[in-house]
């Protein structure tokens, strides 16, 4: 079973944010993934507002992200966060999937319906698409583990 990093956004619309990381987590595995969201986690023993303990919690996350066997970027939003997580899933050469919003809420809508297709992670990663960076990682952000 892989371990799969999920990287959708916190900071902003935190409820909202926060319930689509759970349908992502969700998303993984009904496909056979272990997901781990450490931005599910932290905040729960971090204060995001607090600028030495967001950037605590973002290196704790790319410690975890270090062990995981793919990132998965979930919707088409990239916020600073997350672009730390991707550029240090590159520099690891882990490999990074892309799953829009419509597959995980799609997904949902179906299986509250009853009528759940499960897709193969194949599948799931043939898809291309473009994702915007909505803030490039700042140069003094610190990506070493």
């Amino acid at each position: 079973m892989k371990l799969v990093y999920i990287c959708s956004p916190f900071a902003g619309d935190i409820e909202n944010n926060l319930r689509f990381a759970r349908a992502a987590c969700r998303y993984a595995a009904d496909q056979g993934c272990a997901p781990i969201a450490v931005h599910m986690l932290y905040p729960q023993i971090l204060d995001d507002s607090v600028p030495a303990e967001r950037e605590a919690g973002i290196q704790m996350g790319l410690r975890v992200l270090a062990s995981c066997d793919e990132v998965w970027i979930c919707g088409e939003r990239i916020s600073h966060g997350m672009g730390c997580e991707i550029a240090e899933a590159e520099r690891l050469g882990i490999p990074i999937r892309n799953i829009s919003t419509e597959q995980i809420k799609g997904g949902i809508a179906m299986k509250q319906y009853g009528i759940w297709a499960r897709q193969s992670a194949g599948s799931i990663c043939g898809k291309e698409r473009e994702i915007e960076l909505e803030e490039a990682p700042s140069s003094g952000m610190k990506l070493q583990l």
